[in-house]
């Protein structure tokens, strides 16, 4: 892979996929789609730089903090928020959007929208384990449908992916699993005639489980979670699951490492053996150390 810098993981279907651009910003791009039970060696060269925004280069070339999730400069991250559907500045956009609830385990739901068109994709890059959809319509009813639940309902519509890898492997069985997200869609259909807008279209509860896209029956606990790269720094392993943008690494020296890719964003990388270790800085599991982003 030499030469070549990531610029984030995917969902598109039921697999990770890793997008790649030249270093130098100039070419075709390309992807890696990930498998579980094989083995993934990535070694950090140099700096890391700001991924730019909007499909843009940065125009400073700038480098970045390697704690940080966004892998932005302030002024790139700036243009990227202003023309995302979160920061509310897009009410003229006349595609059709849909309001999903997600579980990501016990105690922990949320509310939130996505592009009908990205269909179940958002989900799988939030990591959400059940999620079912609750209505569909113009973004302006969805934002504002998506605002009563948290209010009326006190569901939020964020969770920090910390708590999420915490509880990953001791999840219910599959239908404990969409009880807590059954019982959500129950409480908002209630809330039509009090404030649900008349343009969001309610849709049948239909809960989907992503246990196994997630490769998540059966995984062992992680031990640990990569807090940033270095220059010259390996993580490897076997990938024993992914959720979200987390991947579960089976390491030789480490147990198993979750890998945030957000972190490798913006980094140049080259492949490495996948029993070389982990000697990038590294915390246990609910330990902090990871800077959220938004979502």
């Amino acid at each position: 892979m030499g030469g070549w810098r990531c610029t984030g993981l995917s969902w598109p279907h039921d697999a990770p996929v890793l997008r790649w651009a030249r270093g130098e910003g100039t070419g075709p791009g390309r992807t890696s789609v990930l498998a579980y039970g094989k083995e993934l060696g990535l070694r950090a060269e140099g700096e890391r730089h700001c991924v730019g925004a909007r499909g843009n280069l940065c125009p400073l070339g700038a480098v970045v903090p390697v704690r940080s999730t966004g892998a932005r400069c302030a002024e790139c991250a700036r243009l990227d928020r202003a023309h995302s559907v979160a920061a509310d500045t897009i009410a003229d956009d006349p595609r059709t959007y849909r309001v999903y609830l997600a579980w990501f385990g016990p105690g922990l739901v949320k509310v939130g929208i996505t592009g009908e068109a990205r269909e179940a994709a958002r989900l799988r890059e939030q990591g959400a384990v059940v999620f079912s959809w609750l209505g569909r319509g113009p973004l302006m009813a969805a934002r504002r449908t998506e605002e009563l639940l948290r209010a009326a309902l006190g569901v939020p519509d964020r969770i920090p992916y910390a708590r999420k890898r915490a509880v990953r492997a001791e999840l219910p069985g599959s239908a404990e699993r969409a009880t807590e997200v059954e019982e959500l869609y129950r409480r908002a259909a209630a809330l039509e005639g009090a404030g649900w807008p008349e343009a969001l279209e309610r849709l049948p509860f239909d809960p989907v489980d992503h246990v196994g896209v997630f490769g998540l029956d059966g995984v062992s606990p992680a031990a640990r979670v990569v807090t940033g790269l270095v220059d010259g720094g390996v993580v490897s392993g076997r990938l024993v699951a992914a959720a979200g943008p987390d991947l579960h690494l089976e390491t030789v020296d480490a147990g198993i490492v979750v890998l945030d890719t957000r972190l490798i964003t913006g980094w140049d990388l080259v492949a490495s053996g996948a029993r070389e270790g982990t000697t990038v800085p590294v915390v246990a599991v609910g330990g902090g150390g990871v800077q959220d982003g938004l979502f």
